[in-house]
Formats: structure tokens, C-alpha cells, sequence
């Protein structure tokens, strides 16, 4: 199977894990990406089943509107019943990277207001140990430097993404050659440097399942 044909299993997957949790008022989160593009377009053959959708994204929103699903404001919804997403990179206990589209800050509040975070991937995103793919940091422009010298301080080599400009209009430090053995630390100690919006790493709130997309067909993994 291609990577596309991987894709689309696992947002196939995806719907179909999440169809008994709907009801009529139901309103699902959606994250960004390639992965996240097929779950859209397969969530809109059940878009009859539930109320709408929050997007983490402008290109998401726009996608889900074409397909006429009613796209609302997070601060107009009571509550999401799920979250899915695709990622860059997860390991065994569900912690991802994620922000290759740069999408990372409403994509880690949408998921901190869900009931269940539901990851879609390819098998190419499993890994050990965090930290091949570089790790996304969403910076205030004017903290782009001082932010970028803080995490060389952390082992990192932070890269800025040239023309990249987030729908909250902040730029993107990709931070090379960081080997991620303790997420939840680093999540939390990059968080800290002052400019720093919020990064790539989703391990203080880690995927709750991840529908894994292998030639062998899709697996079910629940977090530890």
C-alpha cells in the first residue's frame, strides 16, 4: 500500500470508531493535515449523525465547510466528543510531535477540551523514542532569536521555517538533532521560555488512542 492508500485507511478507521459516539448534538474536533484531509472527507458521508465541527485550522475549516459541515467557534461549544488528528511522529505511551503544518496551538487546545483524543497515522510515524522528525516551537516574531538561543541552551538546533506564517500570526522554529526521551518535561520546559507560544510535543496530553495505518491493515492502540 502507498502512504495515501495508509492515510485513507486510518481516517476510514477513524469514522468508523467514532460513529457510536454520536449523537445528534454532538460536536467533533478536527485536527490538520494530509491524514486529517481524508478524515474529513470520509466524516462527510455521516455528517447527518452530528451537530458539527470545531477545526484547529483555517485550511481545516474551509475543507469541512465545502463539505457542508457546520464549522463552530470553540468558544461556542459545550463540549467535543472527540478529537482526531494525524501526527508527525508517536511513540509507545502516545506521545506525539506534531505541528508539521503549523498548526500546533489550536491544535493542542482543541485536544485539551476533548473528551477523547483519537490520533490517525501511518505506520512511518511510530518511533521509540521522539525527536527524528524536528520538533515545531510557534514563536512571538520579536522572541524569534532570543527563544532560538534558549533552546540551543537545551540540546536543540532550531531551524526557522522560512515563510511560514500561523493562522495566529507567529512564526515556526523547527528544532533539529533533540532526542526526546522525557516528553513531558521537555513539553514543559520549552513551554517556559518566555516568546514561546507553545510547542510540538503532545505528552502532558498525550493521544488517547492511536488508529495505526500498517500493511497489515489498521491497529488499535490504546495509551498505557
Amino acid at each position: 500500500m502507498t502512504q495515501d492508500e495508509l492515510k485513507k485507511a486510518v481516517a476510514k478507521a477513524a469514522v468508523d470508531y467514532i460513529q457510536p459516539k454520536l449523537e445528534k448534538d454532538s460536536i467533533v474536533g478536527v485536527g490538520t493535515g494530509s491524514t486529517a484531509n481524508f478524515f474529513i472527507d470520509y466524516l462527510a458521508d455521516i455528517k447527518g449523525q452530528f451537530d458539527g465541527a470545531v477545526a484547529s485550522s483555517e485550511a481545516s475549516a474551509e475543507r469541512l465547510r465545502l463539505h457542508g459541515i457546520p464549522v463552530y467557534d470553540l468558544n461556542s461549544a459545550e463540549s467535543l466528543v472527540v478529537y482526531v488528528d494525524g501526527a508527525d511522529e508517536t511513540n509507545p505511551a502516545l506521545e506525539l510531535i506534531k505541528g508539521g503544518g503549523a498548526a500546533l496551538t489550536r491544535e493542542k487546545i482543541v485536544a485539551a477540551v476533548a473528551e477523547e483524543f483519537v490520533c490517525i497515522a501511518d505506520g512511518s510515524k511510530w518511533v521509540e523514542t521522539l525527536g527524528d522528525f524536528p520538533l515545531p516551537v510557534e514563536v512571538i516574531p520579536m522572541a524569534r532569536s532570543h527563544v532560538a538561543r534558549e533552546l540551543v541552551k537545551l540540546g536543540g538546533d532550531p531551524v526557522y521555517r522560512q515563510g511560514c506564517v500561523t493562522d495566529n500570526g507567529n512564526v515556526i522554529l523547527d528544532v533539529h538533532n533533540m532526542k526526546i526521551t522525557d516528553p513531558v518535561a521537555t513539553e514543559a520546559a520549552i513551554n517556559q521560555i518566555v516568546g514561546v507560544v507553545t510547542n510540538g510535543l503532545f505528552a502532558a496530553r498525550a493521544a488517547d488512542v492511536l488508529l495505526l495505518g500498517r500493511e497489515s491493515g489498521v491497529e488499535t492502540i490504546t495509551r498505557r
